[in-house]
C-alpha cells in the first residue's frame, strides 16, 4: 500500500485531502505544519508528499527541497491557492513532481497523486532490478562457459566503462536485455535508473507520447504535462527493445536523441536536455533492413557504435544443461519442490533439442518439468512433448539446418500459436513479448 504525508497548515483543507485519499486505499498521514512533516519524514519512508505552498516558518518549497535531501527518491506534489508560473517552475527545478492550483477537481487530484506513485514505482522497480542485476552478476541467461559466451562477457566488460551506445542484437529469448542490464550494472550509472522500453509493443502515437513525454492539450486525454521516459532516465540507462519497430517519423526523433542529447515533448517546441546512455536491441538485421529502405542508415550507424552478438543457444549446447540447472534450482525453490537433480537421458534431450525460444523457451520448459516433477530428480518424461521428441514436425521445424532467423522464428510462434489452439493470450505470455508485437508477427506471417 503507497502511503502519503499530506502537509496544510488548514485543518478542513488537511481534512478534505485526507479523507479523500484513504477512500482511494491510501495509507494516508498528516502534519498541520512543514516542521511537523519534516520530523515525519525523518522517522518513516513516505512514496508521496502532498503539501501546501504557504506556510509558516518552513512552507512548500523549503520542504520540497528537505525531502528531496532526505531521499531522492520520494515524490513530491505542491498544492496552493498562490499559484504562479514562476512559482512552478522553481517548484520543478527543485524535483517536484506535480503542481496544482486550489480549488482543484478531486478527480484531477487523484490522477495526479496516482501518476506520481506510479513514477515513484518505476523509480523503486528500477532500483530493485539494478540490486538483483548486480548480485546474479550478468543475468540468468549469461550463465555458461562456451566460447561464444565468453566472447560476450568479454565485450561486457570493455564496453560498460564508457557511455557508448550499444546494439545488442541476437534471435528471440537470448537475453539481449539482460546483456543490457548487466552493461548498467558495471557502468558508472548503475545507480541511476535502467529503464527498459519494447519499442513493438506500442502503437506509433503511444511509443512517441512514452518516449518523449507530452503537454497539455497535446492530444485528447492529454490533461497535464508529462515527463517521458527518456526524462525519467536522465544520468541512466535507457533500453529500446526491438528498436527495428520504429516508424520512420519515431526513428527521425532517436537520431535527435543521440546526436543533440535533447529530447521535445510531444506538443511543444521547447528542448530538453538530457544525459542519457541508449543501448538498443534487435532480433532482426538492421543492416538488411537499411538495406531494403526500412530503417534510416543515419540512426543505424549511430545505434551500432558498438555491437555485442549473442549466439542462439543451440550454438552454445555447453551452456544448455548449466542453465537448465540454475532454472530448476529457482523454481523448485519457488514452488517448495525437492527436485534437485536431472536425470542423464533428460540432459541428452535438452542438450539435443534446438530451442528455437533460446533461453527463455528453456527457462520456460524447466518451469514446466518441475510442476510435473514428482520426486527428487527432474526425469525426461516431465519435459514438453517437443524437447522428448513426441511432437516430430514442430522439432524438425524448429531445427532444420540452414534456415533463416526470420524462418525459425516464424515457425516457433506459429508452432506456439497452434499449440494454445489459436489463443493471442496465452501464445504472448508463453512467449513473453507484448500483445501487439505477436499480432503483427502473425499478421506478417498470414494468420
Amino acid at each position: 500500500m503507497s502511503t502519503i504525508l499530506v502537509v496544510d497548515d488548514e485543518k478542513s483543507m488537511r481534512i478534505t485531502l485526507s479523507e479523500l485519499l484513504r477512500e482511494e486505499g491510501y495509507s494516508v498521514d498528516i502534519a498541520e505544519s512543514g516542521e511537523r512533516a519534516l520530523r515525519m519524514l525523518q522517522e518513516g519512508p513516505y512514496d508521496l508528499v502532498v503539501t501546501d505552498l504557504k506556510m509558516e516558518e518552513i512552507d512548500g518549497i523549503d520542504l520540497l527541497k528537505a525531502a528531496k535531501s532526505l531521499s531522492s527518491d520520494i515524490e513530491v506534489i505542491l498544492v496552493t491557492a498562490h499559484g504562479t508560473i514562476g512559482t512552478a517552475v522553481e517548484a520543478m527545478k527543485h524535483g517536484a513532481t506535480d503542481f496544482l492550483s486550489k480549488p482543484f477537481d478531486p478527480d484531477e487530484l487523484l490522477v495526479r497523486v496516482e501518476r506520481a506513485l506510479e513514477r515513484s514505482r518505476l523509480v523503486h522497480e528500477a532500483e530493485q532490478l539494478r540490486r538483483e542485476a548486480r548480485e546474479r552478476a550478468g543475468g540468468d541467461s549469461l550463465l555458461g562457459s562456451s566460447g561464444g559466451l565468453k566472447k560476450v562477457l568479454d565485450l561486457i566488460d570493455r564496453v560498460a566503462s564508457t557511455d557508448s551506445t550499444v546494439l545488442i542484437e541476437g534471435e528471440s529469448g537470448t537475453g539481449k536485455e539482460l546483456v543490457a542490464r548487466a552493461i548498467h550494472a558495471r557502468s558508472g550509472r548503475a545507480s541511476r535508473p535502467f529503464i527498459p522500453v519494447n519499442c513493438g509493443a506500442f502503437p506509433e502515437s503511444l511509443l512517441e507520447s512514452e518516449l518523449f513525454g507530452h503537454v497539455k492539450g497535446a492530444f485528447t486525454g492529454a490533461a497535464s504535462n508529462r515527463k517521458g521516459l527518456f526524462e525519467e532516465a536522465d544520468r541512466g540507462t535507457i533500453f529500446l527493445d526491438e528498436a527495428a519497430d520504429t516508424t520512420p517519423a519515431t526513428q527521425v526523433k532517436l537520431l535527435r536523441v543521440l546526436q543533440e542529447h535533447e529530447i521535445r515533448r510531444l506538443g511543444s517546441n521547447q528542448p530538453v536536455r538530457i544525459d542519457v546512455r541508449v543501448l538498443a536491441a534487435t532480433n532482426r538485421n538492421l543492416k538488411t533492413l537499411v538495406n531494403e529502405g526500412k530503417f534510416r542508415d543515419d540512426l543505424f550507424y549511430r545505434l551500432s557504435v558498438f555491437p555485442i552478438y549473442i549466439p542462439p543457444l543451440r550454438e552454445r549446447r555447453e551452456d544448455i544443461v548449466v542453465l537448465a540447472k540454475h532454472f530448476l534450482a529457482l523454481r523448485a525453490q519457488e514452488m517448495h519442490k525437492p527436485v534437485n537433480s536431472i536425470e542423464p537421458e533428460a540432459a541428452r534431450l535438452l542438450e539435443a533439442y534446438a530451442w528455437p525460444g533460446n533461453v527463455r523457451e528453456l527457462e520456460n520448459a524447466i518451469e514446466r518439468a518441475v510442476i510435473l516433477a514428482t520426486g527428487v530428480t527432474l526425469r525426461h518424461v516431465d519435459l514438453p512433448p517437443e524437447v522428448q521428441g513426441a511432437s516430430p514436425d514442430f522439432v524438425a521445424a524448429a531445427g532444420t539446418r540452414g534456415r533463416t532467423l526470420e524462418e525459425m522464428e516464424r515457425d516457433y510462434i506459429l508452432a506456439t500459436f497452434d499449440r494454445f489452439g489459436g489463443d493471442r493470450g496465452k501464445t504472448a505470455d508463453y512467449l513473453k513479448i507484448g500483445r501487439n508485437t505477436l499480432w503483427r508477427k502473425l499478421k506478417r506471417f498470414g494468420r
